[in-house]
C-alpha cells in the first residue's frame, strides 16, 4: 500500500487513485484493497485526504482556472445578472452567511440537469435548489462550456470514489450508490476570496464581524467533497483540537467527507470541522464539487455496521428536506442552522 500514498501534509494523506479511474481491470483489482484500506483510514482519522490521479486532463484544469478569473474579474453588475435568491440557489452571490456570520467572499453555484435537453429554466428542469443562471458578458459561453465539461468529470471522479467508500461500509454497496447514479443533486462551486471584503464599499453591508474569514467553520452536509484549490493557502481542519492548514499540492484534489457518509457510518467516518481563512496578501480561487444524492434519498446507518452492543446513533433523513432547511441559513439568520445530531437516538 505504500505506493498508493504519495506524500502527506501533517494528518492529511495523498492517496494516489488512478486504478480507479484508469481502464485496466488488472491494474484495478490489483490495486482496489490498498486503496480501499488508505480510504478507510483517512476518513477514520480526519475526515480529509489529498487524491493525485483523478482523471481530469491538465489542459481542462488550465481552462477552469481561466474561466473563473474572467468570471469574478467581471463588474458586480455584470455578474449579478446571474444573482441567485433564497428561491433559487444557484448562480452568483456576495453576501453568503455560514454560522449565521457573512463569509468573505463571492461565489458562483451551477449543477445537475434533469434534462438537458431542454432549457435550464423549463419546468422539467427546475429542481428542489431551482435552476442554473448564467452570465450574458461576451465569454460567457466558453465559460458555461468548460465549467459543465469540468463538472462532468468531476461527476465520474466521484463515483469511482464512492464506490470504495461505500464497499467499506456495506457488503450491499450498491444500496448507497444507487442514490447518486443517473439522477443526483450534486453541484459545483466558484469561490473567489479577495484580500478585500467585496462589500467593504457597499454602504448597504457591513464588512465588520467577518473576521476576515472566507467561510465560518462547518462540516459539509453532503456526501463528500472534492476541491480543487489554486497555490494560495487557506483551508484549515479542526483536528487534535486545533487548527490544521490543508496547503495546496499541485496535481491534487482535496476531499473531505461529509454528513451523509458519517450517518452510513453510524459515526466511525467523521465529518470533520473545516473553514477557510481569507488571504491577506493575494486573492484566493477554489472549486468545491459538493457530491450529493438525489433530493427523494434517505440516508441512515448501515444495517451491517449494527449490533446489539453498537446500535444506531441516527434515524433516517431525508437529504431534500435536509438540504433545503440547510441552504436557508445562506441568506439569512435563522438561528441554530439544521445538524445530523438533530436526528441522534442513541449517544
Amino acid at each position: 500500500m505504500s505506493n498508493l500514498i504519495t506524500a502527506s501534509t501533517g494528518p492529511v494523506p495523498v492517496i494516489d487513485i488512478s486504478p480507479l479511474i484508469s481502464s485496466n481491470e488488472s491494474a484495478l483489482i490489483e490495486a482496489r484493497s490498498g486503496i480501499a484500506a488508505a480510504v478507510d483510514k483517512a476518513c477514520r482519522e480526519t475526515g480529509f485526504f489529498y487524491i493525485a490521479g483523478f482523471g481530469i486532463d491538465e489542459g481542462l484544469l488550465s481552462r477552469v482556472w481561466d474561466v473563473t478569473r474572467w468570471f469574478f474579474d467581471l463588474p458586480r453588475e455584470d455578474k449579478r445578472v446571474a444573482e441567485r435568491s433564497e428561491e433559487n440557489s444557484r448562480g452568483y452571490y456576495d453576501r453568503e452567511l455560514t454560522k449565521n456570520i457573512r463569509d468573505m467572499k463571492e461565489v458562483f453555484d451551477f449543477g445537475h440537469v434533469p434534462n438537458p435537453s431542454l432549457p435550464e429554466d423549463h419546468p422539467d428542469n427546475i429542481t428542489e435548489d431551482g435552476w442554473n443562471l448564467w452570465p450574458t458578458a461576451e465569454g460567457s459561453s466558453e465559460f458555461k462550456k468548460t465549467l459543465n465539461e469540468y463538472y462532468d468529470a468531476c461527476g465520474r471522479a466521484a463515483i469511482a470514489l464512492l464506490k470504495v467508500m461505500a464497499s467499506n461500509l456495506s457488503d450491499n454497496h450498491g444500496q448507497l450508490i444507487r442514490d447518486f447514479y443517473p439522477q443526483h443533486s450534486s453541484f459545483l462551486r466558484l469561490n473567489y476570496y479577495p484580500v478585500k471584503d467585496p462589500l467593504a464599499d457597499d454602504g448597504s453591508q457591513s464588512s465588520a464581524g467577518t473576521g476576515h474569514m472566507g467561510v465560518h467553520h462547518h462540516t459539509d452536509a453532503g456526501a463528500f467533497t472534492l476541491l480543487l484549490q489554486d497555490d494560495v493557502a487557506g483551508l484549515q481542519i479542526h483536528h487534535g483540537g486545533a487548527w490544521i492548514p490543508v496547503d495546496p499540492i499541485p496535481g491534487t484534489v482535496v476531499v473531505n467527507t461529509g454528513d451523509i457518509v458519517q450517518v452510513w457510518s453510524n459515526d466511525r467516518y467523521t465529518a470533520p470541522l473545516h473553514r477557510v481563512v481569507a488571504s491577506r496578501d493575494k486573492d484566493r480561487y477554489s472549486l468545491p464539487y459538493f457530491f450529493n444524492p438525489r433530493y427523494s434519498a434517505n440516508y441512515a446507518p448501515v444495517p451491517g455496521l449494527l449490533s446489539e452492543s453498537k446500535p444506531a446513533r441516527y434515524s433516517s433523513i431525508n437529504w431534500g428536506h435536509f438540504r433545503k432547511e440547510r441552504q436557508h441559513g445562506d441568506y439569512g439568520d435563522y438561528g441554530k442552522e439544521i445538524q445530523i445530531s438533530d436526528f441522534r437516538i442513541s449517544a
